[in-house]
C-alpha cells in the first residue's frame, strides 16, 4: 500500500475508486476488532456507495489508501452493512471516549485515532491523538495534546457517564441533513441519542426532519420538553406538526405552549387540516408579496440561502395581509418568469394565468396528478375564501408517498411494485400514509 499511518478522521469523506478509476463511494468509517493483547486490529470500512447505502468493504479489498483517495480491487459486496457483536466504528464510536494513562498523569479525551500497516500487509490501531483537561479559566483556552500508543492508556468511563460527542460532530460537519441523518442512524442506539443530544438546536432540527417518525419521537423525548421545543422552533412548521402528532396529545400541547408563540401557531394551524389533503401536506412558510413588488425584489428573496429549492421556484401574489391566511390569492410568479423582464417590473404583471390553486381538503392523490401533469415544483393551497393558507411542493408529496422504510430501501423495486403504484395514482386510491399526521387533524 501507498500509505503506512494514516488518521481515521481524514478518511471521513474520502472517495474511493476502483482499479479503473471509477468511483465506487465515500469513506463513513473505519471498523475495528479488540484484541486481548495487542491494539485493536482494523478488518474494513463502511462506505457509502449509491443510493445512500453503507456497505462493508474488507481492509484486504484496499490496495492504496493515500492523497485524499482510497483504492480498492473492485470486488465489493453491496449488501447493506450490519455491524456484528465485537465491531467498533472508529469515528462513531471511539472519538470522544476518555481514557486514562497507565503512568498515572490523569485523563484525555480520543480526538482521533491513527492506524498503521504492519509489514505483513494488515492494519491495527498505533496511536491515539488525545487531549487533556485545560488548566486554564478562560474560556478560550484547550487542554494541552499529546500521542499516546495503544498500550499508554486505557478507556475510562463513568457509569452512567455519556460518551463525548463533540470530536465525531465536528468530523461529519460538512454532511448535508439527510446524510448526517442516515450516519447517526446506523449507530447503536444510546450513540445516536448522545451525538443527537450534542449537535446545536438548528442543525439538529434539520437531521430530524430526514428521519423516520420513530427515531424522531425517540430523539426528541430524550431532550426534555426545554430544548425539545426549541429544536421544533427550528422545524419547518409542516415536518414540526407531524412530530408532534406523534406524540401522546398531552405531551404535544405541554411542547407547543413552550414554543416560541407564532411557531406554534403555525403548527396548531396545520394539525386541522386532515393528513391526506392539501392541507395536511403543504408548508405555511411560502414566500409571499404584494403585486406591486418589482422583479428585484422577487429575486432578492429567493436568494436566502436557508431558503428551500422548491420554495423558492415560485413567488406567491396576494393581497394584505401577506402571512397565511393573507389576503385574497392573486396568483404565483415562477422565477424563471422573472429572469426574463427587467428588475423594474411588477410582479403583478407576470402572474401565471394558467395555474389554478387547490383548496386546503383537496385529496393527496390530486395534488400529486397536478403537480407530474403540469411539471409544477409547487402548487398553492387557499381556503374557502380564495386566502393563500401555504403551498405543497414537490418534496412534500415525496415524502407523502414514499414508504417508511425508504431511507434504508436498496431501491431494486419490481416490475409489479411501480405498476401497482401507477395503478393507485391513477385511481386516486393512495394507501400510503407514511410520515403524515394521524392523531390531532380531523379524519
Amino acid at each position: 500500500m501507498s500509505a503506512t499511518r494514516v488518521f481515521v478522521a481524514r478518511l471521513a469523506g474520502c472517495t474511493v475508486f476502483d482499479p479503473a478509476g471509477d468511483r465506487v463511494g465515500k469513506v463513513r468509517d473505519v471498523l475495528v476488532v479488540y484484541r486481548k493483547n495487542d491494539p485493536p486490529l482494523v478488518v474494513g470500512l463502511i462506505v457509502e456507495i449509491p443510493g445512500k447505502r453503507r456497505v462493508f468493504v474488507s481492509i484486504s479489498r484496499v490496495t492504496s489508501i493515500g492523497s485524499g483517495q482510497i483504492i480498492t480491487t473492485g470486488l465489493i459486496n453491496v449488501r447493506r452493512f450490519e455491524q456484528r457483536g465485537g465491531e467498533v466504528r472508529v469515528i462513531a464510536e471511539m472519538l470522544g471516549r476518555t481514557v486514562v494513562f497507565n503512568d498515572g498523569s490523569g485523563e484525555a479525551t480520543v480526538e482521533d485515532v491513527s492506524i498503521e500497516e504492519s509489514a505483513q500487509g494488515g492494519w491495527a490501531i498505533s496511536q491515539l491523538f488525545v487531549r487533556r483537561p485545560k488548566t486554564s479559566l478562560s474560556l478560550f483556552a484547550k487542554g494541552a495534546t499529546a500521542f499516546a500508543a495503544w498500550g499508554e492508556v486505557r478507556e475510562h468511563a463513568t457509569v452512567g457517564q455519556a460518551q463525548s460527542a463533540e470530536q465525531l460532530i465536528a468530523t461529519y460537519s460538512d454532511l448535508k441533513p439527510a446524510d448526517l441523518a442516515n450516519t447517526l442512524l446506523d449507530l447503536p442506539q444510546e450513540r445516536m441519542y448522545e451525538v443527537a443530544g450534542e449537535l446545536p438546536d438548528g442543525r439538529l432540527a434539520d437531521v430530524l426532519e430526514e428521519m423516520p417518525e420513530r427515531e424522531q419521537v425517540g430523539i426528541l423525548t430524550r431532550l426534555g420538553d426545554a430544548r425539545a421545543a426549541d429544536v421544533l422552533d427550528h422545524m419547518q412548521p409542516d415536518d414540526a406538526a407531524d412530530l408532534i402528532a406523534q406524540l401522546p396529545e398531552e405531551h404535544g400541547e405541554q411542547l407547543l405552549d413552550l414554543m416560541e408563540p407564532e411557531e406554534a401557531d403555525d403548527v396548531r394551524f396545520l394539525l386541522t387540516y386532515a393528513p391526506d389533503t392539501a392541507g395536511g401536506l403543504m408548508t405555511t412558510e411560502p414566500i409571499i408579496v404584494s403585486a406591486d413588488a418589482t422583479v428585484a425584489e422577487g429575486l432578492a428573496l429567493i436568494r436566502r440561502h436557508d431558503l428551500a429549492p422548491a420554495l423558492g421556484a415560485a413567488i406567491c401574489v396576494t393581497l394584505p395581509p401577506y402571512e397565511p391566511p393573507t389576503g385574497r390569492f392573486l396568483g404565483m410568479v415562477h422565477f424563471q418568469r422573472m429572469l426574463r423582464y427587467p428588475p423594474h417590473e411588477r410582479l403583478g404583471t407576470l402572474l401565471d394565468q394558467g395555474l389554478d390553486p387547490v383548496t386546503a381538503d383537496t385529496s393527496a392523490a390530486e395534488v400529486t396528478r397536478i403537480l407530474a401533469s403540469y411539471d409544477l415544483v409547487s402548487v398553492p393551497v387557499v381556503d374557502d375564501n380564495h386566502r393563500l393558507v401555504g403551498v405543497v411542493t414537490i418534496d412534500d408529496v415525496l415524502d407523502y408517498l414514499l414508504p417508511d422504510d425508504w431511507r434504508s430501501h436498496d431501491g431494486n423495486d419490481d416490475v409489479r411494485r411501480r405498476a401497482a403504484a401507477r395503478t393507485e395514482l391513477t385511481t386516486g386510491s393512495i394507501p400510503l400514509h407514511h410520515g403524515r399526521r394521524t392523531g390531532n387533524g380531523p379524519s
